[in-house]
């Protein structure tokens, strides 16, 4: 046996007695790589590795805007969720730049969310553009998980770079009524304009953010305000 060929036999001998790796220990990097080669194991294992945070992200929406949702309907979310993940080729698995910084879990689980809150538009349970009225979500902060914490920190981190284009006028307005979540009245003290200016204000800020979160589409992890 030539010595080139000697190589290739220890070669195979060596990767046949190392254990095999458990599709549980990929990486999110490996997992999403193998997702894409269309390896019908890692489809497996990432609905089996993602199923809690997905039903998790959903009921967080639904629990606000629909407590009494029946089962079946989540069931039917979730199942939206799947569907969003294979669509056109993974085309949302693909989208997703692990060099931003965030998880892929996170990732889905931003997914989950805007489904969750498209469905419940879908069916009239959801109002629309409830963030950007200015209602807030309140959590107890004994209430809040990692994972509350790194969505809520993907979409404000969406939101700020969104305000680029803002005067700072318009920036001190955003905070003050989004951002501290102050009333038409106190902004207008803040502020030093009228009442009516505020609510002018509003309706301009809102209609150019709505069209910056559409132009932006479902790469942001805010597009569901856009719907």
């Amino acid at each position: 046996m030539n010595p080139s060929a000697q190589a290739v036999v220890s070669s195979e001998q060596s990767s046949s007695s190392r254990p095999a790796v458990s599709p549980r220990d990929w990486s999110e990097l490996e997992l999403r790589e193998r997702i894409l080669a269309g390896q019908d194991a890692a489809w497996t294992e990432l609905v089996q590795r993602y199923r809690a945070l997905i039903y998790r992200c959903i009921t967080k929406v639904t629990g606000k805007y629909a407590p009494d949702l029946p089962l079946v309907e989540l069931e039917e979310i979730y199942a939206d969720v799947l569907m969003a993940l294979i669509r056109d080729d993974a085309r949302k698995i693909r989208m997703y730049d692990p060099t931003r910084g965030a998880k892929l879990s996170s990732w889905i689980g931003m997914i989950a969310v805007n489904t969750a809150h498209d469905f419940l538009r879908s069916v009239g349970r959801r109002p629309m553009l409830d963030r950007i009225d200015g209602t807030p979500e309140c959590y107890a902060e004994s209430e809040r998980t990692p994972l509350d914490m790194l969505l809520e920190k993907e979409r404000w981190d969406h939101f700020n770079g969104l305000l680029c284009e803002f005067s700072d006028k318009d920036r001190t307005f955003l905070q003050l009524f989004y951002g501290q979540g102050l009333d038409a009245g106190q902004v207008a003290d803040e502020m030093a304009i009228s009442v009516k200016t505020v609510y002018t204000k509003k309706h301009k800020i809102r209609r150019h953010l709505r069209d910056r979160i559409e132009r932006v589409g479902e790469q942001c992890a805010i597009s569901d305000l856009a719907a």
